[in-house]
């Protein structure tokens, strides 16, 4: 066994007793590692970890915001996540793998319920237990949250919890611990039932200091406490943001499975290799199937469930949604009788609605069940707690994974509308604001539930307006098990239902017809999972028709098909060049529901122009869940976004230019150019935009801020970003932005200390007269100016600009080659003294020069003609008369 040298000396100084008790807890790690369970907990069911662990996608950063929608539809996104990134090894998760990378002593790794990071702290620690990797480490100390919370109400010192939690360590001491390389796991940090308190704590340094646990937690992840541990810390991405990103070295994602790791799993878990082809074949095919398996709890069950039916005379076909999938499942792994699947139900659906994925015993005498039944009962509910302490007289039970909790809230769910039982209905169904269907002007919560259809509706009106989409797998359960053929699946459970034809088409004829105008974008396409779970193929087939037809415009969109393509669109393989709401002939509502179509885009036109088609004034058509979807486009992993436009979108706020300003400052955002004409903007606004112009991470290059009333303090506060080394702008429009002369003054120093990139200025249609113009030229001969376009159309300019003008020209520092003066009061004389500095020899203005609308007469005509006709000029366009 390979031990570092001074940890050597320590052993043989304490004569070898505490070698014996590091040897002892790495057999004890060993022990609770080596086996895993894959869900169920029956005595012996344990599975050896290195006999199926198949290697999982873990990369470093994170690949967006903190994501809020349902994790099911995080898969989907994590499916299309560039493949290209360099992947971790988990037992590598604390090596520095660059020169860049100073020492990491925290770690924080997140991923979705059940994609294995449990399984990457198990791997990770039976290896070091087995001395096979991470030797420098003296010992490793797993601590689930699930087991700190039983313990959340106590007082502890480190110390001690360590005592408590690893008895093998009894002997450990103080000074022990002060000297040894440790390294912490804190597993499940979205399941802490902790408020971790990182502004105002208790401040600890010593490990016999006693303390609540949480303190304990806070001291150690700052490094107040044993300042040279390693912490590693695994968690959801709805939890991970409890860590201040200030206290975290290295931040990593589980991605689960690759396709490859996929098939190496069913490869690995069968020994006929005809059987694990075919299964594999079957999950190809299946879209939502292929994504789900990117879990390996997912695999699992999906193995269980396609190893049943295709080893026993199955004449049925194999389950191509995920109800299909769970009621096979449910029947196959359940012994328990209907009463007590039922109680498991209704644990599921409370906890459900309350967002607990784990329980207790208290929890589940609450709901009727009997902690010894629940202990026999093998297949859903596991017994995650082992009492491997005189301490834990509690255990900790949850299902195997997230979906399953849904599916049987669902189950429960159902069941109670087949029973007619009104108070549990009316009180799920209890709602305040109606959502409006296209036929249908509202529902409100005193309407009693009159059929199928209405609690359906009713029940996909609810998860409409959740904010983190927590009903969302639930209700398409709901919509699935509304099918006779998933009601026969799950047997005598639901009793069975006079579901007529007719009712069924009235269901999906609501799914198509709902109007979700104040509802996410994102949420929306739940609407089209609910089809797809009723296994209604008809607008999935519409649209598919619709992406191979030639004339898109000329086909109307409904609102459900929108939904239905901004999916298709986003888990498209093959990026789209350009996403422009316009081309759709659809209504308003429509496409705003293609919005999250950004997601798979290079270039997004979401002006808001159509308004003006149908005669209406723009109002707040996009809110602020519209963009909080395209901030979530602009900082995935990868993002497509190279140009978006947003003009005309008057409902865009100050907080939302805040946003879309932290997502240009996103590693992963790659946005080149932003558009925000008319949208009312402040100068606050200006502000959020600066911040990202000075952020090193912001790849801007266009910028049009033009038709907002910034007004000159506002494009002060805008200089302070172009002012900064990072600022890397090379085209700038502030058309029409009330600026005076001060506005020049500003930007004539903003530019001068950061000059080299900016090509293009328009300042057109502000009053920035003679002495703005005065100062703008100066500019125009630093030696460091690279500026080409200038435009100043219809800035109240007169002759005095002209000099200005001239003198800028004759400098042979000038790079200028397009000048736009139009729409001013400049005459003849003016002409004539442009003319001094057009016919320099170190005047470079050879492509554009635009006097029209001024007051120019014969001789300024005459003028420029003779100019345009010497040979020595080059001037390619001239515009000087009136249009």
């Amino acid at each position: 066994m390979t031990i570092v040298k001074g940890f050597k000396r320590l052993f043989v100084s304490e004569g070898g007793e505490l070698q014996e008790v590091i040897e002892g807890h790495k057999m004890s790690l060993k022990r609770r590692c080596e086996h895993v369970t894959e869900g169920t907990h029956e005595a012996g069911s344990g599975t050896l970890l290195n006999k199926i662990y198949t290697e999982l996608y873990i990369t470093e950063g994170q690949s967006e915001e903190v994501d809020t929608q349902h994790e099911v539809r995080q898969l989907e996104r994590t499916s299309k996540k560039n493949i290209q990134d360099t992947p971790i090894k988990c037992q590598d998760i604390f090596k520095v793998l660059s020169e860049q990378q100073r020492h990491i002593r925290v770690v924080l790794t997140n991923g979705v319920a059940g994609v294995g990071k449990t399984f990457s702290v198990q791997k990770f620690s039976l290896d070091w237990a087995e001395g096979l990797e991470n030797q420098d480490i003296s010992l490793v100390l797993p601590l689930s949250c699930r087991e700190l919370n039983l313990i959340r109400d106590e007082q502890h010192s480190l110390l001690s919890l360590l005592h408590v939690f690893h008895p093998t360590l009894q002997k450990i001491r103080a000074e022990d611990l002060t000297v040894w390389k440790l390294l912490f796991i804190f597993d499940g940090l979205d399941e802490s039932r902790f408020s971790l308190g990182f502004n105002k704590h208790q401040v600890i340094s010593d490990v016999t200091q006693v303390s609540s646990v949480d303190v304990l937690l806070v001291n150690l992840i700052q490094g107040n406490l044993l300042p040279s541990a390693l912490i590693w810390i695994t968690s959801r991405p709805a939890a991970a943001h409890q860590i201040p990103p200030s206290c975290v070295d290295r931040i990593t994602e589980v991605r689960g499975f690759t396709d490859s790791q996929k098939e190496e799993y069913f490869r690995r878990r069968f020994s006929d290799e005809d059987l694990s082809k075919r299964i594999i074949s079957h999950i190809k095919a299946s879209r939502s199937l292929h994504i789900m398996c990117l879990i390996p709890v997912f695999c699992w069950i999906t193995a269980i469930v396609l190893e049943d039916m295709m080893t026993r005379d199955q004449r049925g076909e194999l389950p191509q949604t995920l109800t299909d999938l769970y009621s096979h499942f449910l029947r196959k792994l359940t012994k328990a009788d209907k009463k007590l699947l039922l109680k498991l139900g209704r644990l599921a659906f409370e906890h459900l609605e309350k967002g607990n994925i784990m329980f207790y015993s208290e929890d589940l005498e609450r709901c009727g069940l009997d902690v010894s039944e629940v202990s026999v009962y093998s297949g859903v509910c596991t017994e995650i707690f082992k009492r491997e302490s005189v301490i834990f007289q509690k255990s900790v039970y949850c299902f195997v994974h997230l979906s399953v909790q849904e599916f049987l809230a669902a189950v429960f769910m159902f069941h109670r509308y087949t029973r007619k039982d009104t108070a549990v209905i009316n009180k799920f169904l209890e709602y305040s604001e109606p959502i409006r269907f296209s036929w249908f002007v509202g529902l409100y919560n005193n309407d009693p539930v009159t059929s199928l259809d209405d609690f359906l509706r009713r029940a996909l009106m609810k998860s409409l307006k959740s904010e983190n989409g927590h009903l969302d797998l639930f209700v398409r359960f709901l919509h699935g098990l509304s099918l006779k053929s998933n009601q026969r699946i799950l047997g005598g459970l639901l009793d069975q239902m006079e579901s007529h034809p007719e009712t069924i088409q009235k269901v999906l004829n609501n799914l198509k017809e709902v109007n979700s105008d104040e509802i996410s974008p994102d949420r929306s396409i739940n609407i089209f999972h609910c089809l797809m779970e009723m296994k209604d193929q008809s607008v999935h087939q519409e649209i598919q028709e619709f992406l191979k037809s030639e004339k898109k415009s000329e086909r109307e969109l409904s609102e459900i098909h929108c939904s239905a393509l901004a999916y298709l669109l986003q888990m498209s393989e093959e990026v789209l060049d350009e996403l422009n709401l316009r081309q759709y002939n659809t209504s308003e509502e429509g496409r705003r529901r293609l919005i999250p179509a950004v997601r798979n885009c290079r270039k997004v036109d979401l002006t808001h122009y159509f308004c003006f088609i149908y005669n209406r004034l723009a109002g707040d058509v996009l809110s602020k869940s519209h963009w909080e979807v395209v901030a979530s486009a602009m900082t995935s992993n990868p993002s497509h976004l190279r140009e978006l436009s947003l003009s005309w979108n008057q409902s865009l706020t100050d907080a939302d230019v805040k946003l879309l300003s932290s997502a240009m400052m996103h590693p992963n955002c790659r946005l080149e150019t932003l558009r925000l004409r008319h949208c009312s903007l402040s100068e606050t606004s200006c502000d959020y935009v600066a911040s990202a112009l000075k952020s090193n991470l912001s790849h801007l290059r266009v910028l049009d801020l033009s038709d907002n009333p910034l007004q000159d303090s506002g494009v002060k506060r805008l200089c302070s970003g172009l002012e900064s080394p990072n600022c890397k702008l090379e085209r700038l429009r502030l058309i029409n932005c009330s600026l005076s002369e001060i506005s020049c003054d500003s930007l004539a120093s903003a530019l001068r200390s950061n000059p080299s990139y900016l090509r293009v200025l328009d300042l057109s249609g502000n009053q920035l007269k003679d002495p703005g113009v005065k100062l703008l030229c100066g500019f125009l001969q630093d030696p460091l100016c690279e500026l080409e376009t200038l435009r100043l159309l219809g800035c109240s300019l007169s002759e005095t600009s002209c000099d200005s003008v001239a003198s800028a020209l004759k400098s042979n520092l000038s790079h200028l080659r397009v000048l736009d003066l139009s729409f001013n009061t400049l005459q003849d004389s003016g002409v004539k003294r442009l003319c001094s500095g057009l016919e320099s020899p170190n005047c470079k203005l050879e492509r554009e020069l635009d006097l029209s609308q001024n007051q120019l007469q014969d001789s300024g005509v005459k003028l420029l003609s003779d100019l345009v006709k010497n040979p020595h000029y080059g001037l390619e366009t001239l515009r000087h008369g009136w249009w």
